[in-house]
């Protein structure tokens, strides 16, 4: 809903707005819901795991676009109801677009910010798609249409640029120039403040030709990301136009004003690059080149917002990167300024959008200083004019005084002519910007003529990106007969691309009687569909092909083939989703046939696809600069849980493995983000060593120093999996050994390991059976001991891969607050731990037996490694006796625990009530025992048969002793099942190896089934027996 505030231009603080767009396919598939409300120009937040934290905020515009639309006749997005609350295009432009229009008639200088998240909307904003166009679209119409208006009495001159910051390298994307190397340079000056020195500037006469402009500097944008292995979300784009205004008054040409005003349009980075980075500690500098522009905006925006308070700030780091000085005049400077925020709405994006919000509030707070700027171009000619006057002054002076200096007129005269020249020149430059101009419009029409032509005689490859706006824009098309495709640009038979993993002669395309093939050479990368090939394969319509680590194209078949489909669900998503399910990551649905997933488990398969080209290309990278270093993703936690049986929280990590040293490494999402971006900058300076330019900076990636090296890290214990040894048994006092398995994050096996667990004395004696309880609550209020044994591990696959590794085992019980571990043991894939641990609650508590009923003690297996600290167990805050026993289930009331006055009085009001209500009881039991002692007597009376049933055994303790022999006949049962689990045949195996596993697998199921068969007869005879004696006894009392 827009805010009704007053005109942009009736202050010169920045305008903030905020768009909440709709569901994206991943959010409605992840049954997502909405956790932004929006009244009027406030947005609440809430947190979607505390429905209580609610945070709201308020700006000057705010746009609700994320329901309540539909899509009319001519596909235009429009609410559903006349007056609904659904902002559309239209709704953002009148608000924005508008206001930054008249600014800049007016003479001001006016920019647009766009920030957010990647997806957030952002493209949409400012571009649009198809006929629902955006703020930048729609503006150029309206600038060319004012301009139509009023050019009677106003000649307009409209100049275009467009530019891209990248890993902090301005690049031109109109320049037909080949790229400089290290980028443009942003210079300074006095009178025009920062600048890029060799931007080229595009007069324009018609929306048109604006728009032909952005489609040209869009897709240099695509082929330059292509070729840097860069990704537009971690980039910004600017676009300038130059607006220069000649007003006239009359007819006489010489009264005129003259206003010049630049209008910015910046799409900035992915917002949520800049979060990731930053939210975990790395030992390499976070702030790489590629963040540097947005962390810099932010301290720019910051800083700005405490002036605006009334806080002293010595310094705003405007010069800190690219970006922030060319936008100083935007923030805080001679310019009216519009940021639009982008938001989704969806639970998952809840840290995104929040970081947005706050950050969009503190922009709201600076304060520029717009003023009216006269054009420099016409401030040179008045002053040049003014020259010439007072050169014709001194002229008619030296004339009149008849003075014979032919020198100094001769000189004077010259200086007249060269001023005449030059202000003939500076009015004869637009004309000729705008005939060299109409010669590009005319050499990009023939190739847009040619384009469309070509696509519908032939099939082609179309690109395919992770920004939207970038998709589609390359056009490959493969004619009759046979292309190379790769690096190779020399042969006449060739289709040129270029990226990470692409090959000098990557595959071949062979297109003969109308069908295309696909050939790969030997030794490339080639996708088709999710699934490698390795040879000749047909392509169909609408296939999707990934050559080297990440080029993505979509194949586009013969016309004739082609009837009407819908290309647009093949996007970017779509083929990462597509590599997924082949690697059997994909979403699957709930047993009951709904579509609905764990809205946790889809967050992680977003990331998950979304981090797979950037491993793929981490792995080309190290490839190519012969690091040996392979990345894998993994998602952790996949297959454990905690104590209580509970799933854990899962998350992204990636395996960093060392081919030749065998060293691994568990790196986190944020983590291998960060160093992603340094490994492209040494990825990009490698290229830079290889094609000879010896302006790039820095050390050689050949003597690049390990503690610089972002595919190194110091060596550190890896948790390889963990098992569950569950408590039960302890409530019981009676005595377990386990074989557990320990399963890794992804549920494989990573060993076997043998644990007890031994009730005992406090002075560690195992109990005996006629300790074992039959109800747990006996043991409450009484001291309670019990070891941990961890006796050995066995197959450990950590150490089978590498034998220079070790292991430990670590675990936390109950209130333990640090976690104990077992000394570490190296070089064994069977090792003896033989670890032994005694712990003691001294009045064992409700919230104990609780926890042992209910809960396991996590076993958490630790790799080591060459080089890596061992961990060792903190006794920082854990009690102990002087015997070495861990006290536990201190919840008790201690001795040094201080009392206050006020409630030890309270106690000992409770405690006197409690004495009373005691007597009171005590004084009942006193006559009941006394009409028992009578009722006794009685029944003396009654002979021997009375006798006899006062010494009647007890059934219950018969059936307690009975299952006591039951547990420990089954502890042997138990070991077998574990035999039998652990019981598989060698990988090496041959036929007659197999037959005798067989053999010998039927013999171990033979023995166990007939031990579990005895087992369970004797508890029935038992059972029986106690049962008959009972009846006989019943029948004897009766």
């Amino acid at each position: 809903m827009r805010a009704k505030v007053s005109d942009m231009h009736s202050k010169d603080c920045v305008k903030v707005a905020v768009r909440v767009r709709p569901f994206n396919k991943r959010e409605r598939d992840a049954g997502s819901r909405c956790i932004i409300s929006m009244v009027s120009s406030s947005i609440t937040i809430q947190d979607p795991r505390d429905s209580q934290n609610r945070r709201s905020f308020c700006f000057d515009y705010a746009y609700w676009s994320h329901s309540g639309f539909t899509r009319d006749h001519r596909g235009i997005y429009v609410p559903e109801e006349p007056g609904g609350r659904y902002a559309d295009q239209d709704s953002v432009f009148q608000d924005l677009g508008e206001g930054i229009l008249e600014n800049a008639l007016q003479g001001y200088n006016a920019t647009l910010l766009a920030y957010g998240q990647t997806g957030s909307g952002k493209s949409y904003s400012m571009m649009g798609y198809g006929p629902n166009k955006g703020l930048i679209p729609k503006l150029c119409d309206r600038l060319f249409q004012a301009i139509k208006e009023n050019q009677e009495n106003r000649q307009c001159q409209v100049f275009f640029s467009m530019l891209e910051i990248y890993n902090e390298q301005v690049v031109d994307l109109l320049s037909r120039a080949s790229r400089t190397p290290g980028g443009l340079r942003v210079r300074e000056e006095q009178q025009r403040g920062f600048y890029v020195e060799g931007l080229r500037t595009v007069p324009c006469e018609t929306a048109a030709q604006v728009e032909q402009l952005m489609e040209q500097g869009t897709r240099t944008r695509t082929t330059a990301a292509t070729h840097m292995n860069a990704n537009s979300s971690r980039s910004h784009m600017l676009i300038i136009l130059q607006l220069k205004q000649v007003k006239r008054f009359c007819a006489h040409f010489s009264n005129f004003i003259t206003k010049q005003s630049n209008i910015n349009l910046v799409d900035l980075a992915g917002s949520e690059r800049q979060r990731s980075s930053g939210s975990e500690a790395d030992r390499l500098k976070e702030g790489t080149a590629i963040n540097l522009s947005l962390t810099t905006l932010g301290n720019v925006i910051s800083s700005l917002a405490d002036v605006a308070v009334g806080k002293k700030v010595v310094h705003i780091p405007y010069r800190d990167s690219a970006l922030t000085k060319l936008l100083q005049s935007a923030l805080g400077g001679n310019s009216r300024t519009v940021m639009i925020a982008t938001l989704s709405p969806a639970d998952i994006c809840y840290e995104e959008s929040l970081s947005t919000l706050r950050y969009a509030e503190r922009a709201k707070r600076i304060q520029n200083r717009a003023v009216v700027n006269e054009s420099p171009t016409e401030r040179l000619v008045k002053e040049l004019k003014a020259e010439n006057a007072r050169l014709l002054q001194r002229l008619s002076r030296l004339g009149q005084e008849g003075r014979r200096a032919n020198d100094e007129t001769k000189e004077l005269r010259q200086l007249l002519t060269h001023n005449e020249l030059q202000i003939r020149a500076i009015q004869t430059l637009w004309e000729q910007h705008v005939q060299e101009a109409l010669k590009d419009w005319e050499q990009q029409y023939a190739n847009i003529t040619q384009e469309r032509r070509m696509m519908q005689m032939h099939p082609y490859i179309l690109n395919i990106n992770e920004d939207a706006q970038l998709s589609g824009v390359v056009k490959l098309f493969i004619q009759e007969g046979e292309w190379d495709i790769g690096l190779c640009d020399s042969s006449p038979r060739s289709i040129c691309i270029k990226g990470l993993g692409i090959q000098e002669r990557h595959a071949v395309f062979r297109n003969e009687q109308r069908r295309v093939t696909l050939t790969p050479m030997t030794g490339t990368k080639v996708i088709v569909n999710g699934n490698p090939v390795s040879q000749a394969t047909e392509l169909q319509h609408l296939d999707r092909l990934i050559l080297g680590s990440n080029c993505t194209y979509l194949f586009i078949g013969y016309p004739s083939e082609r009837c009407g489909d819908d290309w647009s669900r093949y996007d970017y998503d779509y083929f990462q989703s597509e590599l997924a399910a082949a690697e059997g990551i994909h979403l699957g649905e709930s047993s009951a046939g709904s579509s609905q997933t764990d809205p946790s488990l889809l967050a992680v398969f977003f990331d998950y696809i979304k981090l797979m080209p950037m491993v793929a290309e981490a792995n080309q990278m190290s490839q190519e600069l012969s690091k040996d270093v392979e990345f894998k993703l993994e998602i952790k936690n996949l297959a454990l849980s905690d104590s209580k049986g509970h799933d854990l929280e899962k998350d992204i990590v990636v395996r960093v493995t060392s081919k030749g040293t065998k060293q691994v490494w568990m790196w986190s999402k944020a983590k291998f983000i960060n160093r992603k971006f340094l490994m492209e900058e040494v990825y990009q300076q490698h290229l830079a060593e290889q094609s000879g330019d010896n302006e790039v900076a820095g050390l050689s990636t050949v003597t690049l120093p390990r503690d610089k090296d972002p595919f190194w890290d110091p060596i550190e214990p890896l948790l390889l999996g963990t098992a569950h040894l569950w408590l039960q048994s302890l409530a019981f006092r009676i005595p377990l050994e386990e074989q557990l398995e320990v399963l890794g994050s992804e549920g494989t096996e990573e060993g076997i390991l043998q644990t007890q667990l031994v009730p005992c004395s406090s002075t560690g004696l195992p109990l005996g059976e006629d300790d074992i309880l039959i109800d747990p609550s006996e043991i409450l209020g009484r001291r309670l001991d019990f070891q941990l044994v961890l006796d050995q591990c066995c197959g450990l696959r950590w150490i089978r891969e590498a034998r220079n590794r070790g292991v430990q085992i670590g675990f936390r019980l109950f209130d333990c607050s640090q976690p104990l571990y077992t000394p570490a043991v190296w070089h064994n894939v069977n090792p003896l731990l033989d670890h032994r641990v005694h712990f003691a609650s001294l009045h064992t508590s409700q919230r104990l037996l609780d926890f042992l009923q209910s809960s396991a003690v996590v076993l958490e297996l630790w790799g080591l490694q060459e080089g890596c600290t061992q961990l060792k167990s903190s006794l920082e805050g854990v009690r102990m006796t002087a015997d070495g026993i861990f006290i536990i289930d201190e919840s008790s009331p201690t001795e040094n625990t201080p009392v206050d006055p006020s409630d030890l009085s309270c106690s000992v009001r409770a405690l006197q009530q409690d004495l009373d209500e005691l007597k009171s009881v005590n004084e009942s039991l006193r006559k009941e025992n006394h009409n028992l002692r009578e009722q006794l007597n009685t029944a003396r009376n009654g002979g021997e048969g009375a006798r006899s049933r006062s010494v009647r055994p007890s059934c219950d303790a018969e059936f307690a002793r009975a299952l006591k022999v039951f547990y420990h006949s089954m502890t042997s049962v138990r070991g077998q099942l574990q035999r039998l689990r652990r019981h598989r045949p060698s990988e090496e195996s041959d036929l007659l190896g197999l037959r005798l596993f067989v053999d010998e697998q039927s013999h171990l199921l033979r023995d166990f089934s007939e031990q579990l068969e005895q087992n369970v007869s004797t508890l029935k005879q038992d059972v029986a027996a106690i049962v008959r004696r009972k009846r006989e006894r019943s029948g004897i009392w009766s």
